[in-house]
C-alpha cells in the first residue's frame, strides 16, 4: 500500500512539472504572474501652448482617440461625435466579434467617473505601454502596440491636451474579457526603459511612416486572426468588421492593381478629406472622418509612404457579393477571384 502511494505521488510529481515545462515552454508564467510593468514616475509634462495644440492635432485628426474614447452616432454616413462627450468613453462600443465586453474608458479630468485623479506617468505608461492606471494590463484593441513608437514629446504634447479637456461625468462599466484571453493579455504589455527621439521626416515616406504607424492603419488593413496579423498581408485588406455599418472588409491599400495602384496623389487625399472613392461611399467604419483633419503635408507623407510598401495582390471589394477567400481565410466581396 504504501509502495502504491509511493508511487502515486512520483506520478504527481511528474505530471506537475512536465506541465510546468510546457506552460513555459509555450505561454509562460506571465499570464499567470501578471504583466511585466515598471514602476511609476512622478514625471509631468508642462502644459505649453505648442504641445497642446500638437496634442489637439495628433488626438483629434492621428491617434483617432475619441473613435473610441467618446460615443459616436454610428447610424450616420460620418459617425458624428456626440457633443460633450469627448474623452468620456463609451459603454456601447459597437464592433462585434471581440472576445468579451469592450468598454474605452473615461479618460476626461471627471475626479469621480474618469481620470481626474491619474498621473501624467500614469497616461503615458497607458498609452505606450499597455498598463493601466490600476496595474493591469490593457487589452491591445486600445493601441499601445503601435503608440510604442510616440516620441517622447509627441506623447507629452498627447498627455498635455487630453488633461486639459473638460470633464465628463460618465460612468463606464470595466472592460470583461473571456477566458483565456483575461490571462493571455497579460503577456503583450512590455516595458519602455529609455527614452522615445522624435522620428525620421527627412522624407515624406518616412515621415508618412510614423504617421501611418501613429494611425494605427495597420490594425484594420491588415486581416488578422485571434489578434495576430496573418504574414505576407500587410495592408492588404480583407480583414471583416462588423457592427452597426453592416459587415464590411478592410480595403486592399498596398499599391498593387487590385489594392489602390491606380491612385494618385489628388484621389487619395479626396478619399480621406470625403469618405468616396470617386463615386463609391465608404463605410463609417473607416475612421475618414478623423483623418480628414490631417494636413495636406501630412496626407501627401502617408500616399507617399504607401508608395513604398510592397504591392501583394489580393482583390477585396465590398461591392461584390461575399465569398470565401484562400489568400486570407475571411469571406468578403471578390474573395472567389483570389
Amino acid at each position: 500500500m504504501k509502495t502504491g502511494l509511493k508511487v502515486t505521488g512520483i506520478v504527481v510529481v511528474v505530471v506537475v512539472v512536465a506541465f510546468a515545462a510546457l506552460v513555459s515552454l509555450t505561454i509562460g508564467w506571465r499570464p499567470f504572474i501578471g504583466p511585466k510593468a515598471r514602476p511609476l514616475t512622478s514625471r509631468t509634462f508642462e502644459r505649453t501652448p505648442e504641445r497642446l495644440a500638437r496634442g489637439q492635432y495628433l488626438t483629434e485628426n492621428v491617434l483617432a482617440c475619441f473613435d473610441c474614447h467618446a460615443e459616436r452616432d454610428w447610424t450616420q454616413d460620418d459617425a458624428p461625435l456626440t457633443p460633450g462627450t469627448k474623452g468620456g468613453g463609451t459603454a456601447n462600443f459597437p464592433l462585434l466579434g471581440l472576445p468579451g465586453k469592450i468598454h474605452p474608458p473615461n479618460i476626461s479630468p471627471d475626479k469621480e467617473t474618469g481620470a481626474g485623479t491619474w498621473t501624467d506617468d500614469m497616461f503615458a505608461r497607458a498609452i505606450r505601454e499597455g498598463i493601466g492606471h490600476d496595474g493591469r494590463a490593457l487589452f491591445n484593441f486600445m493601441p499601445y502596440e503601435r503608440f510604442r513608437h510616440l516620441s517622447d514629446e509627441d506623447l507629452a504634447s498627447v498627455v498635455a491636451y487630453v488633461r486639459s479637456l473638460p470633464p465628463v461625468q460618465h460612468v463606464v462599466p470595466k472592460t470583461e474579457l473571456i477566458f483565456p484571453v483575461k490571462y493571455l493579455i497579460n503577456a503583450v504589455p512590455e516595458p519602455l526603459t529609455g527614452p522615445v527621439p522624435p522620428p525620421d521626416l527627412s522624407t515624406p515616406a518616412k515621415r508618412g511612416e510614423y504617421l501611418l504607424q501613429s494611425s494605427v492603419c495597420r490594425d484594420c488593413h491588415t486581416p488578422q486572426v485571434k489578434g495576430q496579423a496573418l504574414k505576407g498581408l500587410d495592408l492588404a485588406g480583407g480583414f471583416v468588421l462588423q457592427g452597426p455599418w453592416g459587415t464590411v472588409a478592410s480595403a486592399n491599400i498596398t499599391p498593387d492593381p487590385s489594392g489602390i495602384g491606380y491612385y494618385d496623389e489628388p484621389l487619395f487625399i479626396q478619399v480621406m478629406r470625403t469618405g468616396h472613392v470617386r463615386a463609391r461611399k465608404l463605410k463609417q467604419i473607416m475612421p475618414w472622418p478623423i483623418f480628414r483633419g490631417m494636413t495636406d503635408e501630412d496626407l501627401q507623407a502617408i500616399f507617399a509612404y504607401l508608395k513604398t510598401v510592397p504591392p501583394i495582390k489580393h482583390r477585396v471589394d465590398n461591392t461584390e457579393p461575399s465569398a470565401p477567400c484562400r489568400i486570407c481565410g475571411f469571406s468578403h466581396g471578390s474573395g472567389d477571384r483570389n
